[in-house]
């Protein structure tokens, strides 16, 4: 076989592959994903004699809380999970209704399509709201709050507890001062906002729970993170391809076809 011939058969059978990973991997970097926000340090190794900087992003702290059912729960009890996380108390007449009103229609909009009895997606997000003022907030009394709201309680958690707890977990877990236009005072965490947590317990976003163009962003976030690819697992690009193996079968055996082919034409052609 030619050096023509040999050239030819490998862009024949190169090219195609080639091309779908270039083009898999330029859609996939295309999109703009959400931030991380907590930076705890920077990294510095040595690689093959280039200095690489790596990011280190904090990771939320899990906490053991009493929900609205009774039932202690923590943080980590629903791993693979988009986390939705406020702050609110039960005898607030200025923006905790809102706040919840705001979030329960986030939750409806996990209603899966055409289900007739429009039972909601629980598999995605976890929404979490943590009371500030756990003294007056009862198991009892975050459930009857809860039932005015309509909340679903497969996937959405209204805490309570000890207040030292949910306190240094807003302020040193969540940091939910940082990065606010609205002053947020360490003894009353009194915040409209909303914060996002991905699958692996790192901040992606912050949010004013009482705007609804902020809520529908989001809303975005959040299916932008469900997409979002895991760096430590193997690319699925290169799974799909590798798992083709019927498809490589076939190249194979035309690749010894060809070979076969023009060996015989060589042949015969002296």
């Amino acid at each position: 076989m030619n050096k023509k011939a040999l050239w030819g058969l490998a862009v024949a059978v190169l090219l195609p592959v080639l091309c779908y990973v270039a083009l898999r991997y330029a859609t996939g970097s295309a999109v703009d994903m959400p931030r991380k926000y907590l930076l705890d340090t920077v990294v510095t190794r040595v690689d093959n004699g280039k200095m690489i900087s790596d990011s280190i992003w904090h990771t939320t702290a899990n906490i053991r809380l009493q929900n609205q059912l009774g039932d202690t729960v923590s943080l980590y009890d629903k791993p693979g999970k988009i986390l939705v996380v406020d702050f609110f108390f039960t005898n607030c007449r200025g923006i905790c209704p809102r706040l919840t009103a705001n979030m329960s229609k986030l939750q409806q909009s996990f209603i899966r399509g055409g289900d007739l009895r429009k039972k909601i997606d629980t598999s995605i997000v976890q929404f979490v709201s943590f009371s500030i003022d756990p003294e007056r907030d009862s198991v009892s009394v975050l459930k009857n709050y809860a039932d005015r709201f309509n909340v679903n309680h497969d996937n959405w958690w209204m805490l309570t507890g000890s207040k030292d707890s949910i306190y240094k977990f807003a302020f040193e877990e969540l940091k939910v001062d940082k990065f606010s236009e609205e002053p947020i005072s360490p003894d009353f965490v009194h915040t409209s906002r909303f914060v996002l947590i991905d699958k692996a317990y790192k901040v992606r976003g912050y949010y004013n729970g009482l705007d609804s163009v902020s809520i529908s962003k989001l809303a975005r976030d959040i299916g932008l993170l469900m997409l979002e690819k895991d760096k430590t697992q193997r690319s699925p690009v290169f799974t799909q391809i590798l798992d083709l193996s019927w498809l490589w079968l076939i190249i194979i055996s035309l690749v010894i076809f060809f070979v076969v082919y023009m060996r015989g034409r060589r042949k015969i052609n002296g």
